[in-house]
């Protein structure tokens, strides 16, 4: 029988159609509150394996299934605590949590569970912190962070301006293929969470940069129907890993800018399209967000700029907030 793990990664493939990143993510996430469960369940376990006269047998296997089925809300919740006193971050417990619920919500689907213990468990409150992201200044001078005379300055330099131009995900950005592109009309098609798809427009510059960086890129399989746009050294598509790495390196470059990611440019993104007046419904569609209530938080922070300029500008103004 195949186990409840696995048939929920299954799911998440087939069904819902996940990334890889988003299954190898939930899978740590679930390995992870398995052995919370299997330290507390280990006296169990070595009464099962005396009795069975192993120390391998069958009975540490039966205690992982059984242990899904034994999880109660008290223990998702000792779990938590167990996660701040290591000093895990809010939004990471609260992903991690979302995961547990979401694996319990289709083990009480497929009929294995009666009820889902993860829903009476509540979310930790989180920070609202505004998202981080650059000035124009800074966005323009990070695109010149890479020297075209680098060995891997074209196409490092075509990946920063692929992320400002789109504003698309670290995801997103690996998964794009030579195909892809749509230079005539000034367009990409971008593989969005569960493999939705989408058309994104993307700047000259960023076309440009590209075009360069497919001039001089050493070699390209071009008999595959698939190419992927962004190599490494060996002609392989680039990790997450790399891309942010690059990403970090670029940022480094600059004097006083603050630690740059590929979320901080998606960030500048949206807050610099905001700035200049776009409706936010259009940089909803064009991040991929599935709610507005996700796109809103920009609107924060152009509230803040705002209220900056405000108190910079008017003359009673600091005196009436002091």
């Amino acid at each position: 029988m195949v186990s409840a793990k696995q048939s929920f990664i299954e799911y998440l493939q087939v069904e819902r159609g996940s990334s890889a990143h988003t299954v190898r993510n939930y899978r740590s996430d679930l390995e992870q509150f398995e052995r919370f469960l299997l330290s507390a369940a280990e006296p169990v376990a070595s009464l099962h394996r005396s009795a069975k006269g192993s120390p391998n047998g069958p009975a540490q296997e039966s205690v992982k299934e059984t242990a899904w089925t034994a999880v109660e809300p008290l223990k998702i919740r000792a779990y938590l605590a167990h996660l701040r006193q290591t000093g895990v971050q809010k939004s990471s417990i609260a992903r991690k949590l979302a995961v547990i619920r979401t694996f319990f919500k289709y083990l009480q689907r497929e009929g294995r569970l009666k009820n889902n213990p993860a829903r009476l468990v509540t979310t930790p409150k989180q920070e609202h912190r505004l998202p981080a992201f650059l000035t124009v200044d800074d966005a323009s001078a990070l695109m010149e962070a890479f020297s075209v005379d680098e060995k891997t300055g074209p196409r490092n330099r075509a990946i920063l301006e692929t992320f400002y131009s789109t504003g698309i995900r670290l995801s997103e950005l690996v998964t794009l293929n030579v195909n892809d592109l749509y230079p005539h009309e000034g367009l990409i098609r971008v593989q969005g969470k569960g493999r939705k798809e989408r058309i994104v427009p993307i700047g000259s510059r960023a076309l440009a940069a590209i075009e360069a960086y497919l001039a001089v890129v050493p070699f390209r399989q071009y008999h595959e129907e698939r190419r992927p746009l962004f190599l490494n050294r060996f002609g392989k598509r680039l990790t997450t890993r790399t891309v942010a790495r690059i990403v970090g390196r670029a940022g480094s470059r600059l004097s006083k800018a603050p630690r740059v990611t590929p979320h901080a440019l998606r960030h500048s993104f949206a807050t610099h399209l905001l700035d200049g007046g776009a409706d936010l419904r259009v940089i909803q569609e064009l991040l991929g967000h599935a709610r507005l209530s996700t796109t809103q938080r920009y609107t924060h922070v152009t509230t803040d700029k705002l209220i900056e300029v405000y108190d910079r500008a008017h003359p009673r103004a600091k005196k009436a907030r002091g």
